[in-house]
């Protein structure tokens, strides 16, 4: 499905019933990278799962891209939907997407769940390095991105023991257009330090990481769920950085448990 959203065409897929719960991808990724959970899921909530801007199904247009521009989008999706307030999960650029929607619409927010992600702003060398990645993507297209963050976000064992799913991030990989992916590098970093937003965090909270994820480690997670008050944290065993593609049932499972102990309005 599509909505026109702030000037664009924005997809999305919504399933199931009950509790409103989106889901908000990584980079450079779309929102197929959630079909474990969607499937599983949508029995029992009613799941949404976005294209942002640039990615997947939706428009990607040629300019300037911004955390606090993609949460404007999913603001205006559930206005679309008439979803007044929602569970949102956001891993990695997700989570991060999490705080700029946080700062601009916390009367939106029923509860959170980040997974795999920051609240620390980037440090001047990684800047560097997704100015220097951007510049790579335009001269030699998404080629350039699956070959520097491939084979980060997986662990170890997993691009021994799991090729189907190395080729599949791959091949998300891959097809997103060159407008998003940079996009999404001048997004991510110019964002903000998140760090003093904890505190002002009211809502129920789960913070989940994989315990192989060298991209944003355990401890980084794990100061995010210190800093909001009545957080649950949680490390999902044998996963990398896509922890919820890489062991989805226990994945599921961990949300699931958050998930009960959200009321429906």
């Amino acid at each position: 499905m599509k909505a026109r959203i702030n000037g664009i065409d924005l997809a999305y897929s919504d399933d199931g019933r009950g509790l409103p719960v989106v889901f908000l991808h990584a980079f450079p990724f779309n929102r197929t990278m959630w079909e474990p959970q969607r499937l599983a899921l949508s029995k029992r909530y009613r799941v949404i799962t976005v294209d942002l801007r640039g990615h997947g199904e939706s428009d990607a247009p040629l300019w300037r891209y911004t955390l606090d521009l993609f949460a404007d989008d999913v603001k205006g999706l559930l206005d679309h939907l008439n979803i007044q307030r929602a569970v949102l999960v956001g891993l990695s650029m997700g989570g991060y997407l999490l705080f700029a929607f946080h700062r601009k619409y916390p009367e939106r927010i029923k509860g959170l769940v980040f997974c795999d992600t920051r609240a620390e702003a980037d440090t001047p060398d990684v800047v560097a390095w997704r100015f220097a990645l951007a510049q790579r993507v335009y001269r030699e297209g998404a080629k350039a991105v699956v070959a520097d963050i491939v084979p980060k976000l997986l662990s170890a064992s997993a691009y021994q023991t799991k090729p189907d799913l190395v080729q599949h991030i791959a091949a998300i990989s891959m097809s997103t257009p060159i407008s998003g992916i940079v996009g999404d590098l001048m997004a991510i970093a110019e964002r903000p330090d998140s760090n003093q937003d904890l505190s002002r965090m009211t809502c129920p909270t789960l913070v989940l990481v994989g315990d192989g994820d060298v991209l944003t480690s355990p401890e980084e997670n794990r100061r995010i769920a210190e800093g909001i008050r009545g957080a649950t944290f949680q490390i999902i065993p044998s996963a990398g950085h896509l922890s919820n593609l890489e062991q989805p049932e226990a994945f599921n499972a961990a949300l699931v448990s958050f998930l009960e102990t959200v009321t429906i309005e």
